[in-house]
């Protein structure tokens, strides 16, 4: 007995949306196992929370990479919120990521296309990163926490003197530090994609 392409196309809409489920409970858990960095003042965190996004995005595709990364956040939101701030800036910067690196290996489904996908990801979300923590993430964290900007940037100089005025910082720091983020859940996703295919795409 046939089944009939609307039953299959259900039960593949299903799946993906399983996994998403799946994939969006473990990146939440991953935002929670982060730890500092030797370049960075000590509130700015290295996690890999964007590696269950980046499979979304390469088995699923970009949207599901992006459905990811809100679920994630909205969940942290509810249960740990930094003001709504740090939630909105980590959603816009994980899309930033998925869109197009899983566009790029949509189009160019290879292991070729999959590393350029991953490194322009990398470099949007690192250029990105720039106006919306100068716009969004630390004006907010200077009201909400009454931080003052001349502390914030003293913890920056602190690491190099020469540096002056938040977006010199966020030029400098974050930016790279960002960059360096999207690159090692790059090379992670590189790492477990195989063995994990066969589950991402259903077909165990």
């Amino acid at each position: 007995m046939s089944v009939s392409p609307s039953r299959t196309k259900f039960r593949a809409r299903a799946r993906a949306l399983t996994v998403t489920a799946m994939l969006s409970a473990i990146s939440f858990v991953l935002m929670f196992l982060d730890f500092p960095v030797p370049f960075m003042p000590s509130f700015v965190q290295m996690d890999i929370s964007e590696l269950p996004a980046l499979l979304a995005a390469f088995s699923l595709g970009p949207v599901y990479g992006v459905m990811v990364c809100l679920i994630k956040n909205l969940i942290h939101l509810l249960i740990t919120s930094t003001a709504g701030a740090g939630e909105l800036c980590n959603f816009l910067l994980g899309a930033s990521f998925m869109l197009p690196a899983g566009l790029i290996y949509k189009l160019r489904k290879s292991r070729g296309g999959a590393i350029l996908g991953a490194l322009v990801g990398a470099v949007v979300m690192a250029l990105v990163s720039i106006p919306l923590n100068y716009f969004i993430t630390y004006p907010v964290y200077v009201v909400a926490y009454g931080m003052p900007l001349d502390v914030i940037i003293g913890m920056y100089q602190a690491i190099r003197p020469g540096v002056n005025g938040l977006l010199e910082c966020l030029i400098t720091f974050n930016a790279p530090f960002t960059l360096v983020k999207g690159l090692l859940d790059a090379v992670l996703c590189f790492l477990i994609y195989k063995p994990l295919s066969p589950l991402l795409h259903g077909r165990v």
